[in-house]
């Protein structure tokens, strides 16, 4: 059996999936497109797991000799948009000593009490981890905005409290790699009918995935603010063309690549005598 090779990209897909500084419309990006992809690949697309590997348990191993860094991977997506997937494909391969998988549900009445933030606190990535929300404290400016949860006052507000917010992880160490997978709106009714078609889906269905699609304009409006007013030179936003699952998963898989390599990771060089510990491990005479 031939040796597969990773799938270079065309260009960085840092730079290829970049949000733009300034208005944003979702409706000008295509969800069935492949920037950065060789034409040749578009069926078989590899990440270099073992190089993806290697970049994250630097990060872990960093923090053992006392290093703070850490990695906070936010995904936000409509239902069926892929986080789920990404998460099992892209972020699979990766050790799970220092991944921790975060999916935020409906806020508890507990969560209610307080600040929208706090939940998110709670969940931040410790130094050496790279932590993962599928989901996060963008639905704080989403879904309680398409349905009115909360009075506009309110969630316009919290914009710059999100800047602020994310400006503070960065501040103290912690590198913020923010994905939309954008899929449409035809894609969506075909993956949620796969789910009543596979009895072994049908625990992932949810009706009220149905209801939410009569809110797709309204959703729309709402990520376009989101990317718009919460696209820092900080906490970028990169805008994943989703409609294509190999694709989806490795142009996320090419963005943590190319994050975790901007970090600049090295695995910790202590100071060892190592000849006297390898005459401490010789075989006694």
């Amino acid at each position: 059996m031939s040796k597969q090779h990773p799938t270079p990209p065309t260009r960085p897909m840092r730079e290829a999936l970049a949000v733009p500084r300034g208005p944003v419309t979702l409706a000008g990006y295509d969800p069935s497109a492949r920037p950065g992809a060789p034409v040749e690949h578009n069926r078989d697309l590899r990440n270099d797991d073992a190089l993806l590997q290697s970049l994250q348990e630097r990060l872990w191993a960093e923090s053992t000799a006392g290093g703070t860094r850490s990695l906070l991977v936010v995904m936000q997506g409509i239902d069926t948009a892929g986080k789920g997937g990404v998460s099992k494909h892209a972020l699979g391969p990766l050790s799970p000593v220092g991944v921790e998988y975060t999916g935020f549900k409906a806020p508890t009445q507990a969560e209610l009490r307080h600040d929208f933030l706090w939940r998110i606190r709670k969940r931040l990535p410790a130094a050496g981890v790279l932590g993962v929300f599928d989901r996060s404290h963008y639905e704080d400016v989403l879904i309680v905005r398409v349905h009115d949860l909360v009075p506009q006052e309110e969630w316009e507000q919290r914009y710059d409290v999100i800047n602020d917010f994310e400006a503070e992880l960065v501040d103290s160490g912690t590198t913020v790699l923010k994905i939309f997978l954008n899929i449409s709106f035809d894609t969506q009714r075909e993956r949620l009918l796969r789910r009543l078609d596979r009895d072994d889906k049908h625990w992932k269905f949810n009706e009220g995935d149905i209801d939410e699609r009569a809110c797709w304009p309204q959703y729309q409006v709402a990520f376009d603010a989101m990317l718009e007013r919460c696209n820092t030179e900080h906490a970028p936003w990169f805008v994943v063309p989703s409609d294509h699952k190999k694709y989806r998963n490795w142009a996320v898989g090419e963005l943590l690549r190319e994050t975790l390599e901007g970090m600049d990771l090295h695995y910790p060089q202590p100071s060892l005598d190592i000849p006297a510990l390898r005459a401490r491990l010789a075989p006694p005479h």
